[in-house]
């Protein structure tokens, strides 16, 4: 009868395990491109890799066509991980794509995501997001939502590539050019879901063939090893400036490889980087 009973529990705990994976698995899947869009005159290339495997990631990217010769692309990351964090992703996506077709620069797009994170959508998030985990506990309720997020705006012209972009509490992307000079391609901005009301600038730059723009998450600057970080002394940086004549496809290896070199163990958070390369 114990043996009865502890096969009996080992199969139920199984079944829910099987269960949440299911639902992780699906949600992944809904939260991606299924493809990257091709841009005229502009390579990119992708790393990303959740820390579970199979898991809903708190990190999201997207690059997609918006009409009129632009394209948009967006590196994002979420408060926190798991079911809550993915439907706050399935929300967001599918708004920064709408606001975008809709005509609204990028600066109008942040304040737009900014107002809809703090209001009932976040509710509607947490209430779906315990649909999969359970019944909520005592004292659980809405919770806001916190994203950081860089997101820009591509359009080819003849020669090179015009882009306006925007961090909101997102790691600052890096421009790097064809002599390995490494600089800073936007201002901080504060975080999305945070300050209501808030307003959101732009920056624009041309990307000339050979000019690189690198853009991650914490997940790469913030890569432990021991007390250090990956970033810290602009280490980021510097191993961008030894990326000068590498193709896109290598510099987003050469990365990622240094960002999981740099510690003993495994990465501890999702990694995500995105590399736009004017040709």
């Amino acid at each position: 009868e114990d043996l009865g009973r502890r096969v009996a529990l080992a199969i139920g705990a199984a079944r829910q395990y099987a269960r949440q994976a299911t639902i992780s698995a699906v949600l992944q899947r809904g939260l991606l491109p299924g493809a990257v869009a091709e841009i005229p005159g502009l390579r990119s290339a992708l790393v990303y890799e959740p820390r579970e495997q199979g898991g809903p990631s708190g990190d999201f990217y997207d690059l997609f066509p918006v009409g009129d010769g632009r394209w948009c692309f967006a590196v994002g990351d979420v408060q926190g991980k798991g079911p809550e964090a993915a439907v706050v992703i399935g929300l967001a996506r599918p708004w920064l794509r709408l606001l975008a077709r809709e005509g609204y620069g990028v600066a109008d797009v942040l304040d737009r995501l900014n107002q809809l994170l703090l209001d009932d959508a976040t509710e509607a998030a947490d209430a779906a997001a315990r649909a999969f985990v359970g019944p909520a506990g005592p004292g659980d309720g809405p919770q806001t939502r916190f994203l950081s997020l860089l997101y820009g705006e591509l359009v080819p012209f003849d020669g090179g590539v015009r882009c306006t972009l925007a961090s909101a509490g997102h790691p600052l992307p890096l421009l790097l050019g064809p002599d390995g000079s490494v600089t800073t391609a936007a201002q901080p901005q504060t975080l999305l879901g945070v300050i209501e009301d808030a307003t959101y600038v732009s920056e624009s730059l041309d990307l000339w063939p050979g000019d690189t723009l690198l853009c991650v998450t914490d997940g790469v600057t913030e890569r432990r090893s021991g007390s250090r970080q990956f970033d810290d002394g602009d280490g980021l940086a510097v191993a961008l400036s030894g990326c000068a004549g590498l193709d896109a496809e290598l510099i987003a290896e050469r990365i990622r490889h240094l960002v999981h070199e740099f510690g003993g163990r495994p990465p501890e958070d999702d990694l995500a980087l995105l590399v736009l390369q004017a040709e």
